[in-house]
């Protein structure tokens, strides 16, 4: 089960180099494409992926409630996509998504600013001044999102296995070396007990997509935790009919072998003469 993430800035060439190692290697290229296919099986319309893939929060509470859920759903068909290995993700925070997936091969594609406006308004066939602003935009969007719901710094190399710079790599070279790291040792050892990882984050993000579609948002603070089918729930509710439903809810997913639970009930009084 060899699994590769790619996370690019605009005007890389990362999508050619995406599509050149998926080719190469017989994956399959997990993508907005990849995702839009099978976004209705989901319950997801192409508005809600607009929305929510690779897109910071609006600071607006009922719309970051839906986008929140329609991001859970996004990974979620990113996860069990990974499940089924040798599969390329592009994007959509792929390497924070599956952090705790030791055979993950993590690629970082990257090149000047200028560089990549330079190339970015030549592909499009956009006035440089144009091609600045979104490529800034993009690039301002991208690290939003890993920071917000990952909280982890986009550029830091420290996070990724390979970075190339292609204003010094050819695009040969860049699906050469990326071709050849996916089979190191360390990442091809790891692929039995990552699937079974991978497994537990498959119903983990179900348990949480079930829960967000029960209760409110801003309501519960709770922690999920998946071993072996094992499901655990930390945490509070704000009442018993709560945490019953939770329990109810969780329980029903099917692959959860036993609910364990440590939730504790704290009642939410709203005064509204609070200031």
């Amino acid at each position: 089960m060899a699994i590769i993430t790619i996370s690019r800035e605009m005007g890389t060439g990362g999508r050619n180099i995406a599509n050149r190692v998926a080719e190469k290697l017989g994956y399959l290229l997990i993508d907005g494409e990849a995702i839009r296919n099978v976004a209705a099986d989901y319950g997801l319309t192409p508005e809600a992926i607009e929305q929510a893939d690779e897109k910071p929060p609006a600071f607006v509470e009922k719309l970051d409630e839906k986008t929140e859920l329609d991001l859970h759903l996004i990974e979620l068909i990113i996860l069990e996509y990974a499940l089924k290995g040798n599969v390329l993700i592009y994007g959509r925070g792929g390497q924070d998504l599956l952090q705790e997936i030791k055979s993950v091969f993590r690629v970082r594609i990257t090149a000047p600013f200028e560089e990549r406006v330079e190339r970015w308004a030549e592909k499009e066939w956009l006035d440089p001044d144009l091609a600045r602003i979104m490529v800034r935009k993009s690039d301002q969007q991208r690290a939003g999102f890993v920071r917000y719901y990952f909280d982890r710094d986009w550029h830091d190399p420290l996070n990724y296995d390979l970075t190339i710079n292609t204003m010094r790599m050819s695009e040969d070279m860049a699906v050469k070396l990326i071709c050849h790291g996916i089979q190191d040792s360390n990442l091809v050892e790891m692929k039995n007990e990552s699937k079974k990882t991978l497994s537990d984050l498959i119903l983990r993000k179900k348990a949480e997509i079930a829960i967000l579609n029960i209760c409110k948002l801003e309501s519960q603070h709770l922690d999920i935790a998946v071993k072996d089918g094992v499901i655990t729930l930390g945490g509070h509710v704000h009442s018993e009919a709560d945490r019953k439903l939770v329990l109810e809810t969780v329980g029903a997913i099917e692959g959860i072998k036993k609910v364990s639970h440590k939730l504790r009930v704290i009642e939410y009084h709203n005064n509204p003469k609070d200031p």
